[in-house]
Parts: C-alpha cells; structure tokens; sequence
C-alpha cells in the first residue's frame, strides 16, 4: 500500500511540508506504522503542486527510485512554495510496472489524483469492465496499467458525465460503481484517493471490506496554521482526526472541511 498526503492552505514550502516533521512522507517511505500490506514504500514516489499567484496547470515532479535516493528533491523543494500539494510514496502491487506511467500524481487538465489501495486481482477482473465505461477521449488517454489510473479514468468519467454536479457527487458515484462491480467478480477493492483542482481537497477513505487504510485529517496545527492536511498517517504528534471508514472528506479553500458517509 501506498503513502499518501495533500495539503490545502497557507502557502508552504514543500521542504517543511514533506521533509520537516518527524514521521513525514520521507520517513513513512521507509519506516511506514500502519500499511497493511508491504513492507516499504520503495516503487516510486511523485510530488503535484499548483502556482501560489497564477492559475495554471499544475506542476509533477515524480521519480521511478525511492524517495529518500532522489537527489535533486531536496534542493527544489526548498524552492517551490505553493497552497495546494499532493504527494505520495509508492509500493507497487505485484506484476504491475515500475515506470513513469505508473507514477502518481495522475494529472487531466486542472486535477491531480494520488490512490492508495488496490483492487485485488485488478487485471483478471475489473480492468476489462472498467475500461468499457469510460469515455472515448479518457479511455485513450491511459498510459499506464495501474488500477490506480483507471480508478482516476473512471472518477473523470463520472464528472463528464455529471457536469452540473458537484465533484463529491462524482466520486461518490466512482466509488458506488467501483463497489458493484467489485461485488460482482467476487474481489476487494479499496480507494483512499485524494484530487485537486487547486482550490480544494476532496478524498475518500473507502474499501469493500472493513478496514480500508488509514487515512487523517489535521486542521491548523500550530506547525501548518490556516491549513488542512490530509495523509495517510500523522506527520507529528497533533490533534490528528480519524476519517470514517467509507467516507468523502471535502475541504474547501477557507478550509471548512465537511464529510459525508458513502
């Protein structure tokens, strides 16, 4: 299972954000407390950011080595300060790649899209059936063979198809048809995932079996004041709050967070 973390508020730099607390992402790549398959978190890693000023496309840094070897992370994360972050650290299911395509963030136009979970058996059950509901122009627009990014093709899908709604309609939506047909192959599936459009944070905390994985929320610690953080474990000890098993969590950009059951 994957690590992940998002990051909605204050302007900050991605070295306080992803190097400076004692348990971060850096630090959970290698010493993870609550995955509950893995070992380690040595497949990749990925980092998506937006402009604190401009209202551009987001920017992807990703690497197929382990987070803690990449030597060019440190001195751009000293640099790059933004108000909305996605990251994560990646332990790749088995027989599925360890490429570039297969790194997250996944990016679509304004969103960025980090998963942690998996959908066992992914390619002998539900890659198929996913891929027959997509729309044309998602269908062809993956590149990789991760459940991950069909999860992401198919939350995009649903918000094509649902354009007058709001996004947490969308992924309730995903997260609903995800269920059924897993139900259907007789598998499991889990979806901690986490998107942006910049702006604001939406994330679910989601599996067919109880439990899903971990999954927190932290609003202004004095650490991140006028800030919510989202990660897959505590970054430092705070006033961390479990999100509820099948759940969306919405937080938007005055950091009004709200959560839904699914």
């Amino acid at each position: 299972m994957c690590r992940l973390l998002a990051y909605l508020g204050s302007p900050v730099s991605l070295e306080h954000l992803l190097f400076k607390p004692e348990h971060s992402l850096i630090v959970q790549s290698y010493q993870p407390r609550e995955m509950s398959s893995g070992v380690v978190n040595a497949d990749g890693f990925g980092v998506g950011w937006y402009h604190s000023q401009k209202d551009t496309e987001p920017f992807i840094y990703k690497n197929t080595l382990p987070i803690w070897n990449d030597i060019n992370l440190p001195s751009l994360s000293r640099y790059v300060e933004s108000k909305c972050v996605l990251a994560y650290v990646r332990s790749a299911t088995p027989g599925q790649a360890l490429d570039f395509a297969n790194c997250q963030p996944f990016h679509y136009q304004q969103q960025l899209f980090i998963h942690n979970g998996r959908i066992v058996k992914f390619r002998q059950t539900l890659h198929r059936k996913i891929r027959s509901i997509l729309t044309p122009d998602l269908y062809a627009k993956i590149n990789g063979n991760t459940d991950s990014e069909h999860i992401f093709a198919l939350l995009l899908s649903q918000g094509e198809n649902n354009k007058h709604r709001p996004p947490e309609y969308a992924l309730r939506n995903t997260l609903i048809a995800l269920s059924e047909m897993a139900k259907r192959y007789q598998v499991e599936a889990s979806a901690n995932v986490i998107f942006s459009d910049g702006n604001r944070l939406i994330a679910s905390r989601f599996a067919t079996t109880s439990p899903p994985p971990s999954l927190y929320w932290l609003r202004d610690d004095p650490t991140f004041p006028n800030s919510v953080i989202i990660a897959s474990e505590p970054l430092f000890i705070g006033n961390w709050n479990t999100c509820p098993e099948n759940s969306i969590i919405s937080v938007r950009e005055d950091c009004d967070i709200q959560i839904e059951q699914i």
